[in-house]
């Protein structure tokens, strides 16, 4: 006997379902808005994954024009679920979650057959995505908490500084990045680290996964071991210039944060996901956390500072 069992959801336009019999489970993934990134990109980013030998779902079966795919079933244990125990050592886990890190980033692949036989390039993560992903804090965020009369001047110095940061990376674009690479989508699978939600992914720059991973706004880490985790990452590298790494690192976290704020808004207001607002003062510190850490932030903690006093500043 086969039956259904509904899968909490994320962020995206896809349901999930367990699909179980006797002694076997597989997941199926329904998407009929943004199709053919949930359903066609997904698998294509998961073959060169585990082409790479890195783990991620396989594909079991399609059918696109129902909009669905059924792919391997990880379980349930996510890292997010295991380090936030009592009593886990978190650093422990980190140590393998950088070793898959480096692993990833040291894919050479740049395009793969998608299961509909056409040729699949995973893009560039170029400086015109970046800057329209930080925007969205001032369509959504700004929108809602700006009163009207200071929206026009506040958007037009955010888009002046944000071009100014993005300007300021000293990285190239050469690394494969998973682009929402934290613990909530990495799964324990038989004592090995899979990989999931990678439909974003795109040819960036090396500090982008690391600034996911250790500014994480799902899961509060003292300074203390996101420090651990950003050095044990540096240990592990070879060739890498650090103050171009750190640069990178601190502008490609707060844009993200920013951007985050933005989403959760957005899944708020437009989708009617409220539980994500609850996760925004969580961005907010990681914004304060970085903001006094590179002087390249100075004009944008100025025009923050003026229209966001509160959250800027809280403890």
């Amino acid at each position: 006997m086969v039956y259904l069992i509904k899968i909490k959801g994320d962020a995206s336009f896809r349901k999930f379902y367990r699909k179980k019999n006797k002694n076997f489970s597989t997941i199926l993934v329904f998407s009929n808005k943004e199709k053919n990134k949930n359903l066609v990109i997904y698998d294509a980013i998961n073959k060169i994954l585990n082409k790479n030998k890195i783990l991620a779902p396989i594909l079991l079966k399609e059918n696109y024009k129902k909009n669905l795919i059924e792919i391997q079933d990880f379980g349930d244990k996510t890292i997010f679920n295991i380090i936030t125990k009592k009593n886990i050592d978190k650093f422990t886990y980190y140590k393998k979650i950088i070793k898959v890190l480096i692993k990833i980033q040291s894919i050479q692949d740049r395009s793969i057959k998608n299961f509909q036989n056409k040729n699949y390039i995973i893009p560039k993560y170029s400086r015109k995505i970046l800057l329209d992903e930080a925007n969205l804090f001032c369509e959504w965020y700004v929108n809602k908490n700006l009163p009207k009369r200071l929206r026009v001047e506040f958007r037009k110095k955010f888009k002046k500084i944000i071009i100014k940061l993005s300007m300021g990376l000293k990285l190239k674009n050469d690394v494969f990045v998973h682009r929402d690479f934290h613990v909530s989508n990495l799964m324990l699978v038989n004592k090995k680290i899979g990989v999931i939600d990678s439909q974003d992914a795109l040819i960036g720059n090396r500090a982008y996964d690391l600034a996911s991973l250790i500014d994480d706004v799902r899961i509060n880490t003292s300074l203390e071991l996101k420090k651990k985790i950003y050095w044990h990452y540096i240990r592990e590298q070879k060739k890498l210039s650090l103050n171009k790494f750190k640069n990178d690192f601190e502008i490609l976290s707060m844009l993200r944060n920013l951007k985050i704020i933005g989403i959760f808004t957005r899944l708020a207001l437009r989708d009617g996901k409220k539980s994500y607002l609850k996760l925004i003062p969580n961005a907010w510190k990681l914004v304060r956390i970085r903001i006094n850490q590179n002087k390249s932030f100075k004009d944008l903690k100025d025009l923050l500072n003026e229209n966001f006093k509160r959250e800027l500043n809280e403890n």
